[in-house]
């Protein structure tokens, strides 16, 4: 869902790195992803609104020809990864699921769009979904997702300007389910590899 490599940092600090490294080790010790997410979501939450935290300013730029991924911090401990994607207008996901992980997502920067999608029939290979209603968050505002129930597509919300998003997954996600049009409303599922524009941790 991403590809080249863009020229960045190898490595960095940014205001609020150790506070929100303290609030992820804290709410997964909490061992239920139900309860991860929500305190996860409640400490991005208030990171961000609160201006303490400001991921680093290559975030900001965009990749091109799709959107950027950029890993800000990997758990030597616990495994768990921050990474912060970022959108141009135009830019946007098809829907897709998270390759069985549980996730946090909230926004720091700009406005996006989240369009849940509730699996209603399997005919054969192909999957039908209904969309939900379209979700606009700005900063601050933040979301969950817990398989199976995890489908949704991600876009960049207006026509100018960029938008960021940091998402936390217990660990790296390599790959994921991507459901592409078929026609007559059916979506056929595709593994697709997932990489990294940049590791910055």
């Amino acid at each position: 869902m991403s590809c080249q490599a863009l020229p960045t940092p190898a490595s960095c600090d940014f205001p609020g790195r150790a506070e929100l490294i303290a609030a992820i080790d804290a709410a997964i010790a909490l061992q239920a992803p139900e309860a991860i997410g929500a305190a996860l979501a409640t400490a991005l939450e208030a990171l961000i609104r609160s201006g303490r935290l400001q991921p680093p300013a290559v975030v900001l730029e965009p990749a091109a020809d799709h959107y950027a991924r950029r890993l800000l911090y990997r758990s030597p401990e616990h495994g768990y990864v921050v990474i912060a994607m970022t959108w141009a207008p135009g830019q946007g996901t098809p829907i897709h699921d998270h390759d069985g992980m549980w996730g946090v997502e909230g926004v720091c920067h700009g406005r996006i769009e989240v369009i849940p999608q509730r699996v209603v029939a399997r005919e054969g290979d192909a999957w039908r979904f209904q969309s939900g209603p379209v979700l606009c968050a700005g900063p601050g505002e933040c979301a969950c997702v817990f398989p199976p129930a995890d489908h949704h597509v991600i876009r960049h919300a207006g026509d100018d300007g960029v938008a960021v998003s940091l998402h936390i997954y217990p660990h790296e996600m390599t790959a994921c389910g991507v459901y592409l049009d078929a026609g007559d409303g059916l979506h056929r599922l595709q593994r697709r590899h997932l990489q990294l524009d940049a590791e910055l941790a």
